[in-house]
């Protein structure tokens, strides 16, 4: 394995050679040369203490306010220029963003009281620029060279008197070049303090762009590729890689810039394996150690995907959470790199993302694979409880169900058709409230004290739905539903004519469909009784209508006509409509259809009854004979 700073050897290392963090607004008043900020408009922002002193000033009396009001030119002096000299430098500075030195100028400041002192300075203006490129403020530097000047011309009138001035004009332009020496070295600081500011401001950012799209993962296919795109940028890097612990190997990803192009996942090479206990920082890592490769070595991180031998700087770090080891998260650079403290500390905190991340998609994944597994066993035992219809002579029966697309939906629809002692066909729909398991046992519940109820009392529906509800109250089942319960029944005189008779009662359920042949479609909107399991001494009511040869009754759970956000009435009136355009079709066929058009993607379980009386005098369409129904007398 390569040797790199592990966890103790580089944070001691760290610890050694830490430095303060430098306070540059106190660098910037406390520098020895004056200083000005201006806005690129020449608005006075700031003034160093150096400045303040030098022009005789407070900062009240400058910030916010044009430079050139707050030092107008010696109206005395007609034949000075430093007003128009500055202004030309900064406008210069400004629009080309390159530095500019003036030569010394005269440029008399006010004095309390009034007047004018005269003075000279040395001048320099620099932009400060930002990421875009835009100039954003402009910083003048001006050193008081007045006692120079009259030196200098002391020295000169003197020199003219025949006295040696030379070693004392070598002195004053030393002094100045020294400052000057040394002005420049604290804008190089300057400069270089901006630019480590904005790099680190430029990593915040990425680091809570890479935060908001981890957050919003709902996968680790989708982690991997969010690591990826939002690891390089917020590191510079020009590759990421994943280790993910599988029992006691790594599963390896590769996430760089052109890597996988033709896999499964952009930016994503092909996974490999490695084994835990492997000899290489990605495994070290994974085993809960730091390893920095700032310069590279053989085999780098230990990456045995295309594209990592290709680079020469390597940070491996280990993914934890809740103190356990989820693997590790290399870095790859295409360059040596310093890894200083900083650096280090941003890796640290980008990797505690990824593994707080990959621990909540991977319980979200668990979530769901035992949300499928409760759906699954709900609707398998939803579906053995929803039995095949009978099929009467010619009163044909079609039975639907359709499990809701959301996962966690399992519902408490169901539907029950059977034949009864005295010859009648009865069909049932109904809806327990809930969606969940608990919804979907009950709703099987139900359906069984229904059907021996039905079986036992040959009394119209009403009377059958009370002795249900009693019976509800008496075994304890403390749950709500609505149903309709409808019966099919002929007698001889009906029978010769062809006629049969529909009776149904309603608890609180959508009222049935009538489509009869040569008639448009209507609702049999009989007012419905209280719901099942509220007050099981309610009275209910029979409702009845006739069928004749050719009608279809359609029942259905809420599902086929309730939307979100839509009122009922439009539901309803939809159904209406499709309805009447499907019903020339053979009932298997127009129930499909109806239900393909009505509910593309259930939102809700739906559950269907439709029948349809067949003339007698004719074979049913699907040709099923089915055992001859009795009549009643």
């Amino acid at each position: 394995m390569c040797d790199g700073t592990g966890t103790g050897g580089s944070r001691a290392a760290v610890a050694r050679g830490a430095l303060p963090r430098p306070d540059f607004a106190q660098v910037f008043d406390l520098a020895p040369a004056p200083f000005l900020l201006l806005t690129p408009d020449l608005v006075i922002v700031h003034a160093n203490r150096a400045r303040l002193e030098a022009t005789g000033t407070t900062l009240e009396e400058q910030v916010g306010r044009s430079l050139f009001e707050v030092f107008p030119m010696n109206p005395d002096d007609p034949s000075a220029d430093g007003l128009r000299n500055l202004r030309a430098s900064l406008e210069l500075v400004r629009d080309t963003r390159r530095p500019h030195t003036m030569a010394l100028q005269k440029y008399d400041i006010p004095v309390p009281g009034g007047g004018f002192e005269e003075r000279f300075w040395s001048p320099r203006n620099v932009p400060v620029i930002d990421e875009d490129g835009e100039v954003v403020l402009l910083l003048h530097r001006s050193d008081d060279i007045t006692d120079y000047v009259r030196d200098r011309e002391a020295a000169r009138r003197a020199a003219a008197e025949g006295r040696q001035w030379s070693e004392r004009v070598q002195q004053v332009e030393g002094d100045l070049f020294e400052r000057t020496r040394e002005l420049e070295e604290l804008n190089a600081e300057l400069r270089r303090s901006g630019e480590r500011e904005r790099r680190t401001a430029g990593r915040l950012a990425g680091l809570a762009a890479a935060a908001s799209a981890l957050a919003a993962a709902e996968g680790v296919a989708d982690l991997l590729r969010g690591v990826g795109l939002h690891g390089r940028a917020a590191t510079g890097a020009e590759a990421v890689v994943v280790a993910l612990r599988e029992g006691e190997e790594l599963h390896l990803t590769f996430l760089g810039e052109d890597a996988g192009r033709s896999g499964d996942q952009p930016g994503a090479a092909p996974a490999a394996r490695l084994p835990l206990d492997a000899d290489v920082p990605l495994a070290a890592a994974a085993r809960g150690r730091v390893v920095l490769l700032p310069e590279g070595c053989e085999h780098a991180a230990g990456v045995p995907l295309p594209g990592a031998a290709d680079l020469a700087a390597w940070a491996a770090l280990p993914l934890t959470s809740a103190g356990e080891l989820l693997g590790s998260l290399a870095v790859g650079w295409s360059a040596p790199r310093p890894l200083g403290p900083e650096e280090v500390r941003l890796l640290e905190a980008f990797a505690a993302q990824c593994a707080q991340a990959l621990e909540r998609v991977r319980r979200l994944e668990e979530e769901r694979r035992r949300a499928h597994a409760t759906r699954s066993l709900a609707e398998a035992l939803q579906r053995s409880l929803l039995t095949d219809p009978p099929q009467p002579d010619h009163l044909q029966i079609a039975v639907r169900y359709l499990p809701a697309a959301e996962e966690a939906q399992v519902g408490g629809d169901w539907y029950d058709a059977f034949l009864t002692a005295d010859g009648s066909t009865t069909v049932v729909i109904g809806d327990v409230t809930g969606h969940d398991k608990v919804a979907a046992a009950e709703m099987g519940q139900l359906r069984g004290v229904l059907r021996g109820v039905a079986q036992a009392v040959t009394d119209p529906p009403a009377r059958i739905m009370s002795v249900f509800d009693r019976a509800l109250h008496r075994l304890g089942v403390n749950t709500l539903a609505t149903a309709v319960l409808a019966r099919v029944e002929q007698t001889r005189a009906e029978r010769a004519s062809g006629v049969r008779r529909l009776r149904w009662s309603n608890a609180g359920h959508p009222p049935p469909l009538l489509l009869e042949p040569g008639r448009a479609p209507r609702l049999l909107q009989a007012p419905a009784d209280l719901l099942l399991g509220l007050d099981p001494g309610t009275e209910r009511g029979d409702h009845e209508t006739s069928l004749r040869p050719g009608s279809t009754v359609l029942l259905y759970t809420d599902g086929l006509v309730e939307r979100r956000d839509e009122a009922l009435d439009t539901g309803l009136a939809r159904l209406l409509a499709s309805a009447g355009e499907l019903v020339h079709l053979p009932l298997e066929e127009f129930v499909d259809a109806l239900l393909a058009r009505a509910v593309p993607e259930p939102g809700d379980d739906v559950a269907v009854v439709a029948l349809r009386a067949h003339p007698e005098d004719r074979p049913r369409p699907d040709g099923a004979g089915g055992p001859p129904g009795r009549v009643s007398p």
